[in-house]
């Protein structure tokens, strides 16, 4: 929870403010049940009316006071415990956007919207919360007891024996409490997993019509967040009916035995009341505290899994000494590459060595799992290898920034993503700057521009989140046209002309044909179609390349390209 705290100290000014206007409204609130005594003891018992009137008017004057200064600490501590908020929430974004694909599933997405969520929301409370009673509890905790003392010290024995009760009672109930609170964090983790998975696999659910199966796990998942929460109520319903009967029997006794001091004359009634005052605020304030106590369990847990966020280091980062390119623009070069995805038994690909050069394409096609769509994922850095050497530009990757690494990249995952926002936002992702007419252009070398235009608005059509409302191969062509905007020296197309009809493929990879002409290609293909026409084909199986060439050579050369050709084209077409 402390280190979470750095994060107060551009607002030390607002906390120091926070500080002062406590402080001042704890010494008038101290002060009110002294001039109380005053009243009842020197105006009411002696019937001095004016005297009534002048203090209580300044008793008036000093509660207004109280009142604004009361106003001013909670605007100031909501402020800055929002904006404390929202720089936290800024700081784990940030720094998540700095993960690998394999640190994004060590958290796993769920997790990570819970924690950028929920669990900055219980710390920003906790902070709120802090900045008022944990400063404010303590000042009236102690000047209660100052003051009661200073009024009657032989009645303040009382407290002695109420305060370890109030303490032993509040740790009981905490201990208990503390450990149920960590795994709560946890459980809503779980929730939001099923239910983020039920609102994105809907169509699947309904499809094996498993809804009702869907429904029971969810209602597991809620079940088991449900007992857990009504069993920390249960535990914190108990504190303040517990504080309450310590706090009444405490009042019974101060009334007893000061009842019997007044009457041998050791005590005015105007004391009395000054007296139950001070300790009510001292007892108030141990009610805060537990108050407090209530949500830094919560707080404390959820700080810790922000912590966890903040402090992963991740996996892949820039050197210091950043080497600039000084090969061929748009060069990829594989040299004896080897990579293992986390825990994996063998690796995903190995041994792979080949050249991909600007003006030419070259095609990736292999069995599934045979690591085709890992081979391209290693040229953008989104992994490490485990040995070998990446080259772009004539430069190991791992020598360049991410940044200027990826800015000659334009690359066409293997499932479309499409942001909430028009079509011409969608195709602009790929370059801020760009104008209608490149987006147009884009479109049309994509052959999109069909499609488009039977849309109501064009291209200020509205895409829902996720693309709902477009087709798989319109995702497609408009993922195509967002890389197109952008010029990159190096296209990667990862299997994305799935879902285009043979008619549609053949089109877009003419009109690619010119349009990306000087630059370096690669397309991961499963249909032979897509690639057969490719100025290099490279094969892998199982990881390792079974053979490279064109079209005609590996037909007589590999067995594995013969296979896939056999399967998907007859002797004519494969000829």
């Amino acid at each position: 929870m402390k280190k979470l705290f750095k994060y107060l100290r551009p607002y030390r000014l607002s906390i120091s403010l926070i500080v002062l206007f406590i402080f001042l409204q704890c010494l008038c609130n101290l002060y009110l049940p002294t001039l109380m005594a005053k009243i009842v003891d020197n105006g009411v018992i002696k019937g001095d009316i004016p005297y009534i009137w002048r203090i209580g008017g300044f008793m008036l004057a000093v509660s207004i006071c109280a009142v604004v200064l009361s106003i001013s600490a909670g605007f100031l501590s909501s402020r800055t415990s929002s904006s404390f908020g929202r720089v936290l929430r800024s700081e784990v974004f940030a720094h998540a956007e700095q993960f690998t694909l394999h640190e994004f599933d060590h958290f796993g997405t769920s997790s990570l919207i819970t924690r950028s969520t929920n669990d900055i929301t219980q710390v920003q409370q906790l902070v709120n919360m802090m900045l008022r009673m944990m400063i404010m509890a303590p000042l009236n905790f102690i000047g209660g007891i100052l003051m009661a003392v200073y009024t009657d010290a032989r009645l303040s024995l009382v407290i002695v024996v109420m305060v370890p009760l109030l303490a032993i009672a509040i740790f009981a109930i905490f201990s208990r409490a503390t450990v149920l609170f960590k795994s709560l964090q946890v459980k809503i983790d779980k929730l939001n997993r099923v239910l983020r998975e039920n609102l994105t696999g809907i169509r699947v659910i309904r499809s094996f019509n498993r809804v009702d199966f869907e429904k029971r796990r969810f209602d597991d998942a809620n079940l088991d967040l449900t007992s857990t929460t009504t069993r920390v109520q249960k535990i914190m319903a108990t504190l303040m009916p517990l504080l309450m009967l310590i706090i009444n029997f405490s009042t019974l006794a101060i009334i007893w035995f000061a009842g019997i001091r007044i009457n041998n004359g050791l005590m005015q009634v105007g004391s009395l009341i000054a007296f139950i005052q001070y300790v009510m605020q001292l007892l108030f304030s141990i009610m805060m505290v537990s108050m407090m106590f209530f949500m830094i369990p919560r707080a404390s847990a959820s700080a810790a899994r922000i912590n966890e966020v903040l402090e992963k280091v991740p996996e892949i980062a820039d050197r210091e000494l950043v080497r600039h390119a000084n090969g061929a623009p748009g060069t990829i070069e594989f040299r004896n590459v080897t990579f293992s995805y986390p825990g994996a038994e063998k690796p995903a690909v190995s041994n792979i060595s080949f050249v991909a050069r600007p003006g030419q394409v070259t095609a990736l096609i292999g069995g599934t799992g045979s690591g085709k769509s890992t081979l391209v994922s290693l040229i953008p850095r989104f992994y490490d290898i485990d040995s070998g050497a990446l080259l772009v530009d004539g430069i190991d990757v791992r020598e360049q920034s991410q940044e200027n690494l990826r800015s000659k990249i334009g690359y066409v995952p293997q499932k479309a993503i499409l942001f909430t926002g028009t079509i011409a936002d969608n195709i602009r992702y790929g370059k801020d700057d760009a104008t209608d007419e490149e987006i147009k252009h884009a479109a049309d070398i994509a052959q999109a521009t069909g499609f488009i235009a039977e849309m109501q608005n064009g291209f200020d059509s509205f895409i829902e989140q996720g693309g709902t409302n477009v087709s798989g191969g319109q995702k497609q062509r408009l993922s195509i046209a967002r890389v197109l905007v952008r010029r990159p020296e190096i296209y990667i197309f990862d299997d994305s002309f799935s879902a285009l009809d043979f008619k549609t493929d053949a089109k877009l990879r003419s009109a690619l044909k010119e349009e990306v002409s000087n630059s370096t290609v690669l397309i991961v293909a499963q249909r032979v179609s897509t690639v057969r026409d490719a100025d290099v084909i490279i094969v892998l199986d199982e990881g390792r390349i079974a053979g490279i060439g064109k079209h005609r050579e590996l037909l007589e050369t590999c067995q594995v390209y013969r296979e896939i050709v056999s399967s998907q084209l007859s002797e004519e077409e494969s000829a």
